[in-house]
C-alpha cells in the first residue's frame, strides 16, 4: 500500500485512489463539488485543490486537483497551507458571484453542500458588488422543482442524468458567460431516476417539489431506517416525518442493494401514507350497510368473536399479502392454520412466484446483489422489462455494460475514477447485453441486440442458448433464432461474470425455466454464472418462503366459500380486486358471512368488508421484507400511528392473546414473533440476522430518530397545550423518538440519518463508510437467505420439456395478451401519492400499426377486448372483457397485444389469454385510474 505525506503526517492509503478519495477515507476534510463516488472525477469545480511537493526540500510546490491526482508512494501534499487554502477560498468566492444569498429562505438551507464547503474554506464576505446573472426556471414535472439561479456549474446533474442514468432530455446549454442546466423546453423529465438530482445537486437547483408544497426544514425531520415497498428490489430508504405527515424519502446507502440512488417510484411514491383514504378508526358494517366507527378494543372483541371456530370444524381462513411484513403474514397463518392460509397472490402469479423461489434455491448460480450485477461483463435478459418492474436493477445494468470500457482503461493503466478519460476512450464500446422481450424497453439503447418475441418463443430462444452451451444441437430452431442463440451463447461463455435475468414479468413459467437452464449450463461448463429473477412486490419472495409450494390459492378458497365451508375470512393488507376478475372476487366475498380486512388505505376489498381494521403503514410500524435476491431487511416506524391505527402484527397478536391461543403464550413483542417465525419456517431461519433486536444499545444509549438540531417540539402542539408532552417510548426497536441517543458506529441497519461536524448534507455519508464509496462501518444491512446450491445437477423445477419446435399457431383474429408494466401506475400504493398520480397514464392496449390498420383503429381510439366463449357451438361468440385506449407500438411481438398492468380496465385480463379485438364505438378517453381506486367491487357501504 502506498504511503503518502499530508501536512507532515504519514498515511497509508489504498492503491488506485486519487488524493480526494484518500483524504476523505482517512477522515480529513477536503472540499469538493463536482466529484461523486459513484460517478468518478472530471475536475470541473477546482474546489479540491491541494499543493503537491516534489520532495521534502521543495518549499514552493504546485497546485493540483485532488480528484484528478492519483496517490503515489512517497508523494507529499498540503491541504492546509496558505496557497491551497487561498485558492479554494477564491474558487468559492467566484462561485458566489452569481449565487443568490438566500440561505435563510432557500429550500436547501441547512442541508446544503455549498454552505458546508463555503464555511469549510473560510469564505465570508463577498467583494463583488455588480449585477448577478439570472435565469428563468423551468417546469420539470410534478416531482422536481427547478431553481437555476442557485447553480454553480459543477455538472453533477448532467453527468448523473445523461452519463449514469441514460437520460436524454437534460443538458448543459451555454452562450457567452451564461450556462443553463435544463431541458430544451419545459416539460416533465423523462428519466425514471430524475429524483436523484435532488440529492446529487450540491446546491438547491433541483429540489423535491412534494416537500416544497408542505415545507419543513431538513433538520426538523424525524427519520428512521426503512425499506422501499414499491417493488421487490428492496432499496434502503430514509423517510422523514413532521407534524405526523411523511414529508420526504431520501436514499439510505447500502452498497449491496441500492448504493447512492433510488428510482422515482421509491422516492416519491411513499406519500400514500398521507392519503385522505387512510383509515383512522375501525369500522363495523351495520344493518343499513354503513360503517360505524369503533374504538380498537371493541373492534378487537368483534374480531375475536368472528374468529371463534366450532369444535371439530375449521371455518376461518386468511389471505395474506406480498406487500405486508413477514411477521404479520406469519401471525395470520398461525391464527387460521397453515391449511387455511393463502399467500394472497393472484392465481396466475402464485405458481410463477413459487417457481422463481424454487429455481433460485436449486440453482448453483450466484444470486447477485446490485454491486455484483454492476460487475457483470455479459448479460442476457429474458422477458423482463426491468425499468418498469425492478428499476434499480435497470440502473445497475447501465453500469455493467461499461465494464468493457474499464477493461480498455486497465490496459492503458487508467484508474476507474478517471471518468471523462474512460468515456472518451471507450466511445460506444460496451459489454454485451442481449434482450429478448415482448416489446421495446428503456434499456434498448445500450443493448447489443434486442429481439421482440412472444413469451413461448422467448423461452425457446433461452432453451436453445442453454443447449448450445451444453454442446447440443439446435437445428430445429428457425435460422434467424439460431444465429441469435449462437451469438448469445458465445458471449456468455466468453465472459468471466455472465448474468442471466428473467422474472415473472411476462407471465410465462418456461421463460424463467429457460433462464435457470442457461445458468445451470454455464455452471456445468465453466463453473460461473449469475441468476436474477424479478418478482412483483416487496415481500413476494418472503411470502413464497413462508407458505412453501402448493399453498392455498384464491381459487381454492373461493370453492370452499361457495360450498359453505367458510364463515370468516381475514384479509391482510391486500386488495383482492387487483388479484382476480371482479366477478370472482365478488362471489368469494359474498359467500363469506364475516369478511375482516386489515389495511392502510380504503379500497374496493375493504369497502366490501363487514369489519375494517386500520393497519399502520410501513412508516408507522416495524417489519421484515424479503427482496428478490432473498435478502431479509428490517424497516422501522418513522412516527407513531395516528388515532386507532395499529400495526397489523399488533392486531393479530392481540386477537390470539384474547382467544388464549397456546401458540402465542410466549410471544410478547415484535422480536418474539420474528424469532418464532425463524424457528418454525426453515426457509426464513435467517431473518433474525436482518437487524439487532430491541435490546441493542449503542454505548448504552438508544439511537435517535431526531437530529441534534431538531426544534419546535413544544411549538408543534402550541395550539393544543403550551406544555410539551413526554416523547413516545419505542419498546419494539433500538430507536428513540427523540434527539437523545448516539448516532455513530451502530450496525448499518440502524442508521436513521447522516450528519457529521461540518457536513450537514447527505455528502456526510463518507464519515459513516469504511472508505469512500465502500460499505458502511457498521456493516451491510440485511441478511441473505438464498445461497447457491451445492453441486451442478439440475433440479426438477429447471427441467421442463425444452422443445425448440414452434408452438401451435393461434387462431386467426386472436391476439395473445402480454403484460406491459409501468413504473408509475402498475403497483398498488405509489399511485396514491399526488405527485405520482399526475404521471399515471390511462389504461391502454398496445398493438402494431399493421394490426391497427386491419382493425380500423388509430392511435388514441378505443378497442374492445373480447374473450371467446368456449361453451358456444358453431358461430364464434365472445364476451367483452375490457375496453382500452389504443397505443401503436411497432416493436411488439407478432401476434401479441400488450395491456397496461394495474390500471383501471385491465383487472379481468389474464396474461397469455387469447382475445379477440374489435373497434370500440363512441370511444371517449378515460381519466387515468388504478384498479380499485374508484371503489370498483364495493358493496356500496359508506366508508368509515
Amino acid at each position: 500500500m502506498p504511503v503518502i505525506h499530508i501536512d507532515g503526517q504519514e498515511y497509508e492509503v489504498e492503491a488506485g485512489q486519487n488524493i480526494l478519495q484518500a483524504c476523505l477515507s482517512l477522515g480529513l476534510d477536503l472540499p469538493y463539488f463536482c466529484w461523486h463516488p459513484a460517478m468518478g472525477s472530471i475536475g470541473a469545480c477546482r474546489q479540491c485543490a491541494v499543493v503537491q511537493y516534489l520532495n521534502p526540500e521543495d518549499n514552493r510546490g504546485r497546485i493540483v486537483m485532488g480528484c484528478m491526482t492519483p496517490v503515489m508512494d512517497g508523494a507529499i501534499f498540503s491541504l492546509n497551507g496558505d496557497k491551497a487554502s487561498e485558492f479554494r477560498r477564491t474558487i468559492v468566492e467566484s462561485l458566489m458571484l452569481n449565487h443568490p444569498h438566500d440561505c435563510p429562505v432557500c429550500a436547501e438551507g441547512g442541508e446544503c453542500h455549498l454552505q458546508d464547503m463555503t464555511v469549510m474554506v473560510g469564505h465570508r464576505d463577498r467583494q463583488y458588488r455588480g449585477k448577478k446573472n439570472t435565469h428563468r426556471n423551468q417546469y420539470l414535472g410534478p416531482l422536481i422543482h427547478h431553481e437555476m439561479n442557485r447553480c454553480i456549474t459543477c455538472y453533477r446533474c448532467t453527468r448523473f442524468y445523461n452519463d449514469y442514468a441514460g437520460g436524454t432530455d437534460l443538458a448543459a446549454m451555454a452562450a457567452h458567460d451564461h450556462t443553463y442546466f435544463g431541458r430544451h423546453e419545459e416539460g416533465v423529465l423523462q428519466s425514471e431516476f430524475a429524483g436523484n438530482l435532488v440529492e446529487v445537486c450540491p446546491t438547491g437547483v433541483f429540489t423535491d417539489k412534494s416537500l416544497m408544497k408542505g415545507y419543513t426544514r431538513k433538520w426538523d425531520l424525524q427519520s428512521a431506517p426503512s425499506v422501499c415497498t414499491g417493488c421487490a428490489v428492496g432499496c434502503n430508504t430514509l423517510p422523514g416525518e413532521r407534524y405526523g405527515k411523511l414529508k420526504r424519502v431520501h436514499n439510505r446507502f447500502n452498497a449491496e442493494v441500492n448504493g447512492y440512488f433510488l428510482c422515482d417510484r421509491g422516492r416519491f411514491g411513499a406519500a400514500f401514507v398521507n392519503s385522505e383514504k387512510s383509515l383512522e378508526y375501525p369500522g363495523l358494517r351495520g344493518e343499513d350497510g354503513r360503517f360505524n366507527a369503533l374504538d380498537h378494543h371493541s373492534a378487537l372483541m368483534h374480531m375475536v368473536h368472528a374468529c371463534h371456530a366450532e369444535e371439530g370444524k375449521n371455518k376461518v381462513a386468511g389471505i395474506g399479502s406480498p406487500r405486508a411484513s413477514v411477521e404479520a403474514n406469519y401471525l395470520l397463518r398461525l391464527l387460521v392454520g397453515a391449511e387455511n392460509f393463502a399467500p394472497g397472490f393472484s392465481d396466475r402469479e402464485q405458481p410463477l412466484i413459487e417457481l422463481a423461489l424454487a429455481l433460485q434455491q436449486d440453482s448453483p448460480a450466484l444470486i447477485p446483489d446490485i454491486q455484483t450485477i454492476e460487475s457483470a461483463d455479459a448479460i442476457l435478459i429474458l422477458g423482463e422489462d426491468l425499468t418498469n418492474t425492478a428499476p434499480r436493477i435497470a440502473l445497475a445494468l447501465r453500469q455493467s455494460v461499461r465494464n468493457k470500457a474499464y477493461e480498455l482503461a486497465a490496459e492503458l493503466r487508467l484508474e476507474a475514477w478517471q471518468d471523462a478519460a474512460i468515456r472518451n476512450l471507450a466511445q460506444d464500446q460496451r459489454s454485451p447485453l442481449f434482450i429478448a422481450s415482448v416489446a421495446d424497453s428503456r434499456l434498448d439503447d445500450i443493448a447489443e441486440d434486442r429481439v421482440a418475441l412472444a413469451p413461448d418463443d422467448i423461452a425457446r430462444l433461452g432453451f436453445a442458448v442453454a443447449k448450445l452451451i451444453g454442446g447440443e444441437n439446435i437445428s430445429e430452431l428457425e435460422p434467424e433464432l439460431q444465429a441469435r442463440a449462437q451469438a448469445i451463447a458465445t458471449a456468455l461463455q466468453n465472459a468471466q461474470r455472465p448474468l442471466i435475468i428473467s422474472g415473472t414479468g411476462c407471465g410465462n413459467a418456461a421463460v424463467m425455466q429457460a433462464a435457470a437452464q442457461i445458468a445451470q449450463a454455464l455452471c456445468q461448463a465453466h463453473n460461473r454464472a449469475m441468476l436474477a429473477l424479478a418478482v412483483p412486490e416487496a415481500n413476494s419472495l418472503g411470502q413464497a418462503m413462508l407458505t412453501g409450494p402448493g399453498a392455498q390459492s384464491l381459487a381454492q378458497l373461493s370453492k370452499r366459500a361457495a360450498a359453505g365451508k367458510l364463515d370468516t375470512l381475514i384479509i391482510l393488507e391486500n386488495d383482492l380486486y387487483r388479484r382476480g376478475p371482479k366477478a370472482s372476487i365478488d362471489a368469494l366475498l359474498a359467500n363469506v358471512a364475516n369478511v375482516i380486512v386489515l389495511d392502510t388505505l380504503d379500497n374496493a376489498t375493504l369497502s366490501a368488508s363487514s369489519l375494517a381494521l386500520p393497519a399502520a403503514s410501513f412508516a408507522e410500524s416495524e417489519g421484515t421484507l424479503v427482496s428478490m435476491e432473498g435478502r431479509a431487511q428490517r424497516y422501522y416506524p418513522v412516527f407513531v400511528p395516528r388515532q386507532e391505527r395499529r400495526a397489523s402484527w399488533i392486531w393479530l397478536l392481540a386477537v390470539m392473546k384474547e382467544s388464549e391461543r397456546e401458540e402465542v403464550s410466549e410471544l410478547h413483542s415484535f422480536d418474539d414473533i420474528t424469532r418464532a417465525c425463524a424457528s418454525d419456517i426453515p426457509a426464513l431461519s435467517g431473518i433474525t440476522g436482518a437487524a439487532p433486536d430491541a435490546h441493542f444499545r449503542n454505548a448504552g444509549l438508544k439511537i435517535p430518530r431526531q437530529t441534534h438540531r431538531y426544534s419546535g417540539r413544544t411549538a408543534m402542539r402550541a395550539d393544543v397545550s403550551v406544555h410539551e408532552p413526554k416523547q413516545p417510548v419505542d419498546e419494539e426497536s433500538p430507536l428513540a423518538f427523540s434527539m437523545e441517543g448516539l448516532n455513530r458506529s451502530q450496525p448499518g441497519s440502524l442508521l436513521p440519518f447522516v450528519w457529521a461536524p461540518g457536513w450537514n448534507s447527505n455528502q456526510s455519508l463518507h464519515k459513516f463508510q469504511s472508505e469512500v464509496g465502500g460499505h458502511l462501518k457498521g456493516g451491510t444491512a440485511g441478511a441473505r437467505l438464498l445461497l447457491p446450491a451445492t453441486g451442478t445437477s439440475a433440479s426438477t423445477a429447471t427441467q421442463p420439456d425444452a422443445t425448440l419446435a414452434p408452438s401451435a399457431p393461434q387462431q386467426p383474429g386472436q391476439w395473445q395478451m402480454v403484460p406491459r408494466y409501468k413504473i408509475f401506475g402498475s403497483d398498488e400504493l405509489s399511485v396514491h401519492s399526488p405527485a405520482i398520480a399526475e404521471l399515471v397514464d390511462p389504461g391502454f392496449i398496445e398493438i402494431s400499426s399493421d394490426d391497427a390498420r386491419a382493425l380500423g383503429v388509430n392511435d388514441g381510439e378505443g378497442l374492445v377486448l373480447n374473450k371467446p366463449d368456449n361453451a358456444s357451438q358453431g358461430e364464434l361468440l365472445t364476451i367483452a372483457v375490457a375496453t382500452l385506449e389504443v397505443r401503436l407500438n411497432d416493436s411488439i411481438a407478432v401476434g401479441c397485444a400488450g395491456y397496461s398492468v394495474g390500471l383501471a380496465g385491465t383487472e379481468d385480463i389474464i396474461a397469455a389469454d387469447k382475445l379477440v379485438l374489435s373497434k370500440a364505438d363512441n370511444w371517449k378517453r378515460h381519466k387515468p385510474q388504478i384498479i380499485g381506486s374508484d371503489g370498483g367491487g364495493s358493496t356500496g357501504g359508506d366508508h368509515v
